[in-house]
């Protein structure tokens, strides 16, 4: 199999998406079998939503070395309980599967013909749904209720790409691109602390 960047991008995404999944298992000291399915669902839910979604072959049963990936890294997390795993380097990996893998669920949706806004959503649900389900899972407050930036770092490297490739840029420079404005966007809020502002009920005196 001839590895293109795009496949790059996705076995990245998923690899840094299952060692997320597997550690959010070990956390909570499950066994061997739920941190497997942990990393599992979290390496390659978002890209079965986006297949279903578009109706497209889902990815890892035609292709199931993206499973693999996911059993590799879960294990690896098991048995080294997460030992050397620092925090800060593993929210930085998680930036990277983010902005990888809305790069990766916009061009695939681009590859099915869809509509530049279409494109955009699936990038965004490919990089963020993992995780959803992941907090749902391990029973913590899901990441779309938080104030922290994430769900918008994907949307900004999604759209960045479609409009770049929509441009005409090669595929290559485009992918560049969109990684690189979901790296930055997700970079400002870890080092910066770059929070959106909240919508406050009328008549709120919060600060």
């Amino acid at each position: 199999m001839l590895l293109t960047p795009s496949i790059v991008l996705d076995y990245l995404g998923v690899g840094f998406f299952a060692v997320s999944g597997a550690l959010a298992a070990l956390e909570r000291r499950q066994d061997v079998v739920t941190c497997l399915f942990f990393g599992a669902i979290t390496g390659i839910g978002g890209g079965t939503l986006r297949d279903l979604l578009i109706g497209a072959p889902v990815f890892w049963v035609h292709q199931p070395a993206y499973l693999v990936v996911c059993i590799v890294a879960a294990l690896t997390v098991w048995f080294s309980r997460g030992a050397g795993i620092n925090p800060r380097v593993l929210l930085w990996m998680d930036a990277v599967g983010l902005a990888a893998y809305a790069v990766v669920g916009a061009d695939k949706a681009l590859d099915a013909g869809l509509g530049a806004p279409v494109c955009i959503v699936m990038g965004v649900l490919t990089a963020a749904f993992g995780g959803v389900l992941r907090d749902v899972l391990s029973e913590q407050l899901s990441v779309l209720l938080t104030r922290e930036i994430y769900v918008t770092a994907a949307i900004a490297g999604a759209t960045v790409f479609v409009l770049a490739a929509d441009l005409g840029l090669e595929h290559a420079w485009a992918s560049a691109l969109g990684v690189g404005a979901g790296l930055f966007v997700r970079g400002g809020a870890l080092l910066l602390g770059w929070k959106l502002p909240v919508a406050r009920p009328r008549g709120s005196t919060e600060a």
